[in-house]
């Protein structure tokens, strides 16, 4: 069994910035070496958005929001994060944090998903 605990989510302003933190828990094993964000606006498909190699430090992002959003991972925390700058109004969905990916970041397929954090981005 894989637990995923999403946080950090709000409302923010556009041109503002936001960090949501995932906090990962059970098998090591299930969970594998990578761990991504997604997200999903209302009526739309969720999508990938960041990926990271735990191991290898690597990291994947979605074309359209490289340089505005930056993932990273803390080992001792089991954590990941997702640091989101520069924020538009079509940046609102829930965000998922997600782990297991056998085929690797670049499939954006993972087993195991959290419940979600929710981002606004409002005036």
């Amino acid at each position: 069994q894989v637990q995923l605990a999403e946080s950090g989510g709000g409302s923010v302003r556009p041109g503002g910035s936001l960090t949501i933190s995932c906090e990962a828990s059970g098998n090591r094993r299930q969970r594998s070496d990578r761990m991504a964000w997604f997200r999903q606006a209302p009526g739309k498909e969720r999508e990938g958005v960041a990926c990271i190699n735990t191991y290898t430090r690597v990291e994947y992002y979605a074309d359209s929001l490289k340089g505005r959003f930056s993932i990273s991972h803390d080992s001792a925390k089991n954590s990941v994060y997702l640091r989101m700058n520069n924020l538009k109004p079509e940046d609102t969905a829930m965000y998922y944090c997600a782990a297991g990916s056998p085929a690797g970041c670049g499939s954006w397929s993972f087993r195991y998903f959290g419940q979600g954090t929710q981002v606004t981005v409002s005036s």
